[in-house]
């Protein structure tokens, strides 16, 4: 005798499974209704023609054929493709000097900020450099403040020496005078004629030392004078480097693709990572060129993103058309006057900048697959009027970077306290001098 198996033990979902039964049964019972109605329908209008069709028939098929005629017209405004993807700015991250890295601050994916410093250098040469070019500095400003010293020197020993000139000059004319009426000496006069001549010689010695010496400063001072200057360019340049051993974020954003390690040896323009800011992208679509024909800037774009599905839909508009192809900024682009030619559809990139506000709610990374589709209807702008703009608050994050342009400050700040430091103050020397017991 067979045993059949009691309701008790049958299997918790059983119900679900005969209701799912039961609704597909009823389903293929409608649709084999609706498809022997059809076969009737058209059996009809084979025998009879269209008077024999019903009504009901006739309305379903017309507002069947306008629904599709609507459809098609719709679907014939809108471009999609699915080689689309979204892009965004890169910054990389490069040494702007040597040395071995002591430091590594920051991982992938971490957030860091404009001017946060994510990698550090040792800096021993830079540090000792920097040393040598502020002594060479005072050095330069010592020997600049020397020439002015002889110069005003050289100036006083001249007039004094002419003083004496003229002196001898009187002189000689008594002694001459003297001679002639025996009063004194001939050999008298002759000797002041001859220290007339030496004194004449060693003026004009004077007067060419005073020329060379004047050539140094003249029309200089001790700040810009050209052997401050250069020094002073040598300290800028060692500065550069002492504050570049600390490697800063040029934008604000995520970090990516580190390939630093604390113990590298790091020279100038290796890159350490790349930061990636998220608030600001957009995405490029590639359509076939037969598909541009009414695609302007200005118009209505919807992506659909694959990382998302279709659940959400980004709204967007279009910036504008790429000024070329793909292949005319290849490495090799190609040459169509050599050789066989095979027509290739070319595809041509257009740009379309996505609402930041949905960005906010649902952040894109760079890189994913999307498909976009353009609203072609109207033509608002020319192709060679594009609306692509960058936000002001996006231009001084993403755009702009004005730490480079602040790190001569503090080397301006140590030429001017060397320059003061090695100068010679006159007044402050009395002072010390009439301080000392």
């Amino acid at each position: 005798m067979k045993d059949f198996p009691s309701e008790d033990l049958e299997p918790p979902n059983s119900q679900s499974n005969h209701r799912g039964a039961f609704a597909l049964r009823k389903l293929q019972k409608r649709l084999r209704s609706f498809s022997l109605r059809a076969q009737a329908w058209g059996k009809a209008l084979r025998e009879e023609g269209w008077e024999a069709v019903p009504l009901t028939a006739k309305v379903l098929t017309v507002v069947l054929a306008l629904v599709l005629l609507a459809w098609f017209l719709y679907e014939s405004l809108w471009v999609t493709t699915n080689d689309a993807y979204v892009t965004g700015n890169v910054a990389p991250v490069k040494a702007q000097t040597s040395g071995t890295v002591v430091e590594v601050r920051y991982e992938d994916t971490q957030f860091v900020r404009k001017g946060e410093v994510v990698v550090r250098l040792d800096g021993l040469k830079q540090k000792v450099a920097l040393e040598r070019a502020i002594s060479e500095l005072g050095n330069a400003v010592r020997k600049v403040e020397n020439l002015f010293s002889q110069v005003e020197s050289l100036r006083h020993k001249i007039a004094s020496q002419k003083a004496e000139l003229e002196r001898l000059k009187y002189d000689l004319s008594l002694y001459r005078s003297g001679s002639q009426s025996g009063v004194i000496s001939q050999q008298q006069a002759v000797d002041t004629q001859w220290k007339v001549q030496e004194l004449e010689a060693t003026i004009r010695q004077l007067e060419a030392d005073l020329a060379g010496a004047d050539a140094m400063v003249h029309g200089t001072s001790v700040y810009d004078n050209p052997l401050v200057t250069l020094a002073a360019a040598h300290v800028r340049d060692a500065y550069l480097d002492w504050v570049r051993r600390n490697v800063v974020a040029p934008v604000s954003g995520y970090v990516a693709k580190r390939t630093v390690q604390p113990g590298d040896q790091i020279s100038p323009e290796k890159l350490l990572m790349t930061i990636v800011p998220l608030d600001y992208v957009w995405v490029v679509a590639n359509y076939r060129e037969t598909e541009l024909r009414r695609v302007r800037p200005g118009q209505p774009a919807s992506v659909v993103v694959d990382l998302q599905g279709r659940r959400i839909t980004y709204h967007g508009i279009v910036e504008g058309l790429l000024p070329g192809t793909g292949s005319v900024f290849s490495l090799l682009p190609p040459d169509n006057a050599t050789g066989n030619y095979i027509h290739v559809v070319e595809r041509l990139g257009v740009r379309i900048r996505l609402d930041r506000k949905e960005l906010e709610k649902h952040p894109l990374q760079l890189g994913l697959s999307v498909v976009a589709r353009i609203w072609t209807w109207g033509k608002d702008h020319s192709v060679l009027e594009p609306l692509t703009q960058i936000p002001p608050d996006v231009y001084h994050n993403d755009y702009h970077s004005r730490w480079y342009e602040e790190e001569l400050e503090g080397a301006d700040r140590v030429i001017q306290e060397t320059i003061e430091r090695n100068r010679r103050h006159p007044e402050k020397e009395l002072q010390t001098l009439g301080s000392m017991p």
